[in-house]
């Protein structure tokens, strides 16, 4: 089966869009995807930003929020601006990938992305993530404390390192098996049929 990578951060509210479809489509188009979480704000500083575009040119902020609101109501998402914009997805992200080797990533990931964007909480809150992991099932107290693991707090900045390294800007981004690189939530059906194209090649 051909594979695509996906890239997201967890303050990425356009992540969120792509998080809530990707498993659907992916089944349909007969491609299996790989969660990849990493940080966006040390290639944002690469760049010269402190902090999220859509906070560095009001302007672009104010139609993004328009935008998500259309998009989301199209495909019956709930949609609430957190107040805290960018949320810190860091201890977020560490969860993610203990997630990645036990088989309960995605829905970790749709849980914390349904609570930031879906209900308006702050995910940097500790509470906000031990109620996602609880609610899978998951000793969330345990888990927590392995996400301050030096090898887990390491593998997530090897993990960003990485993307940045691939050419990776944005999130969410997708990458297919033969490289290619497509960026943003509109992108993500091209992607996955560049994906199942390419291993027919």
């Amino acid at each position: 089966m051909p594979r695509l990578e996906f890239w997201y951060e967890f303050a990425s509210n356009y992540s969120y869009l792509s998080v809530m479809r990707i498993s659907d489509l992916a089944r349909q188009a007969g491609v299996e995807v790989i969660w990849k979480p990493f940080l966006l704000g040390p290639i944002f500083k690469a760049q010269g930003w402190d902090t999220s575009p859509f906070n560095l040119y009001p302007a672009k902020g104010r139609y993004m929020i328009r935008d998500m609101q259309r998009i989301s109501e199209s495909r019956g998402l709930p949609f609430v601006m957190p107040p805290t914009f960018p949320a810190n997805g860091l201890k977020a992200a560490r969860l993610a990938l203990i997630g990645a080797d036990e088989g309960w990533i995605e829905p970790f990931t749709k849980a914390i992305f349904e609570a930031e964007f879906g209900r308006g909480e702050d995910i940097a809150q500790p509470a906000v993530l031990e109620k996602a992991l609880a609610g899978l099932g998951l000793d969330a107290a345990s888990l927590m404390a392995r996400a301050e693991d030096p090898v887990i707090k390491q593998r997530l900045k090897d993990q960003t390192a990485e993307a940045q390294s691939r050419g990776i800007f944005g999130a969410p981004s997708f990458i297919t098996e033969d490289g290619e690189l497509f960026w943003g939530d509109d992108r993500l059906e091209q992607a996955l049929a560049w994906a199942a194209r390419s291993k027919e090649k």
